[in-house]
């Protein structure tokens, strides 16, 4: 019986492709996949940028080379960029992520507050991965983004943040009415008048389409896959099994795609193997 030849074609192939995960459990080689895949993409897509969301970044001793919160161009190649998102929160550095700069009418004391909050959400790591994604698809730059990711649990905290995101908006915009004389008082606990308030829930209003956008692409197979990276080691495979029926039943559906066996080594055409 041939053994079939171990290959990424099928996501190389895809033409719709926007979104690839590289995961698994800590030390099985993902950064050594993920910077692989970036390079192959490099070769049949426009534009192909590779983004670290692991706070112990890697990307820099893949490639010799120091990479930074902002897109930056491989050496030897034109079309592929490296970032590693900076792990420590910069709150003035994304008060206008939800809000976004163009709205002049909303007030620093509302960015202020805006910023405030999301650096008070657990899980602040994925708050600040999922702003890139955020800012990645409102510009929409690159022709595919690979993401180098976090061990498993971190990976599926960024990968379930948007839909809870999306969640958390609607339901602030579904009750701007029902409860907007509690939030006007709220709002005057923080310093801010009822016009201000207004402000802030009609701009988180305004970026609700694209947190949603953000969760069907995610979700949606022909735009986002996973790819499992494990080594031929117990723990590594259990942990490899939990992350594909977590993912399948919680997060991506049918976006598990690929799987890795790092560590191995085939032995062609030799008999005794």
């Amino acid at each position: 019986m041939n053994t079939p030849e171990p290959t990424i074609q099928n996501i190389l192939d895809s033409n719709t492709l926007r979104w690839i995960f590289v995961g698994g459990k800590g030390g099985v080689g993902k950064t050594t996949c993920s910077c692989s895949i970036a390079v192959q993409m490099a070769k049949v897509r426009e534009r192909v940028l590779i983004l670290s969301t692991d706070p112990a970044h890697n990307l820099s001793d893949a490639f010799d080379q120091k990479f930074s919160k902002n897109p930056t161009k491989v050496r030897g190649f034109n079309n592929l960029f490296a970032m590693e998102i900076d792990p420590n929160v910069n709150l003035g550095e994304f008060e206008e992520d939800l809000v976004g700069s163009e709205e002049a009418a909303v007030s620093a004391d509302i960015r202020k507050t805006i910023g405030h909050l999301m650096t008070s959400f657990p899980g602040v790591d994925e708050y600040m991965s999922y702003t890139e994604v955020f800012r990645l698809v409102r510009n929409m730059d690159y022709s595919v983004v690979i993401f180098d990711t976090a061990p498993t649990g971190h990976t599926l905290r960024l990968l379930a943040f948007p839909e809870a995101m999306e969640k958390s908006l609607s339901k602030v915009v579904s009750m701007k009415n029902q409860f907007a004389p509690i939030l006007n008082q709220l709002m005057g606990l923080v310093g801010m008048n009822s016009t201000q308030g207004g402000d802030l829930t009609n701009a988180i209003e305004t970026r609700l389409p694209i947190v949603k956008e953000i969760t069907k692409q995610f979700k949606d197979s022909t735009q986002t896959t996973f790819v499992c990276v494990c080594i031929p080691e117990f723990l590594s495979m259990y942990e490899t099994e939990r992350l594909v029926q977590v993912s399948y039943i919680f997060y991506f559906g049918t976006v598990l795609s690929s799987f890795v066996s790092n560590y191995v080594i085939y032995y062609y055409g030799l008999t005794t193997h």
